[in-house]
């Protein structure tokens, strides 16, 4: 029996994201469910710190339970108030765990005692059966989770989506070209359950740090961004992060 025969007799149907889902960037991300955000390599920890602020901070409201490994603190510090900006309205209790296990109990932890309206975790490593709980947990209790892991991370995930982040040069300043301008980044979605027509796509993000909004800069980006041409102006742009 061929594909149309199957999907003529309703055997095969177009896969479409469930109601409440956005089928579109950023997919879902900052609803109830648990998603996963990962550096592309060693060092993108801070673009993908911005990213997730950027992209959900003004739409969730209310207290934050924001959950970090030991080993993630010593190695990139704690992220001050100052880089939350328009989010110092927001109550955040800031939990440290000494392992990965730990960390993701007391997420679990956070999303069922009800007192949280969105739970971050920054983990070494998680695994099927500890991303099935908070899965289910985020579900039942309308709480959206997301795990922050290292570029390490692979393997099997009951989260409704993966992104895959790295720094990009920064944006030309219009008033000064030998100064950083806003920070860019390119995200790449591995998994989106939701719409897995999404999956591979590949954004090139900007922030406004003035507007304090996310915008898609170059629409789709289909592989590695092409290296810039020596200029003297983008001799002077930093990575954002």
């Amino acid at each position: 029996m061929d594909f149309a025969t199957l999907k003529a007799k309703g055997l095969v149907r177009t896969a479409m994201a469930p109601p409440g889902v956005r089928a579109e960037f950023p997919f879902g991300l900052g609803e109830p469910g648990l998603h996963e955000i990962a550096e592309s390599a060693y060092g993108d920890r801070a673009a993908a710190t911005g990213f997730l602020l950027a992209a959900i901070g003004q739409g969730v409201c209310g207290a934050w339970v924001w959950v970090r490994q030991t080993s993630i603190v010593l190695d990139t510090g704690e992220v001050p108030e100052a880089a939350l900006p328009g989010l110092s309205s927001r109550l955040r209790l800031t939990v440290q765990a000494r392992t990965a296990q730990a960390g993701l109990w007391a997420a679990e932890e956070a999303v069922v005692s009800g007192a949280a309206n969105l739970v971050i975790a920054e983990v070494e490593q998680s695994d099927f059966t500890s991303s099935r709980r908070l899965t289910l947990a985020s579900t039942r209790h309308g709480v959206p989770v997301v795990l922050v892991l290292p570029y390490s991370c692979e393997g099997a995930t009951a989260a409704a989506s993966r992104w895959r982040l790295a720094s990009r040069p920064s944006a030309p300043n219009r008033h000064d070209p030998h100064a950083p301008g806003h920070p860019r980044w390119r995200a790449v979605i591995e998994r989106c359950r939701a719409v897995p027509s999404a999956t591979g796509q590949a954004f090139d993000l900007e922030w406004n740090d003035e507007t304090l909004s996310l915008s898609v800069v170059s629409g789709l980006a289909a592989g590695p961004a092409a290296p810039p041409a020596a200029t003297d102006e983008n001799r002077f742009r930093l990575r954002a992060g």
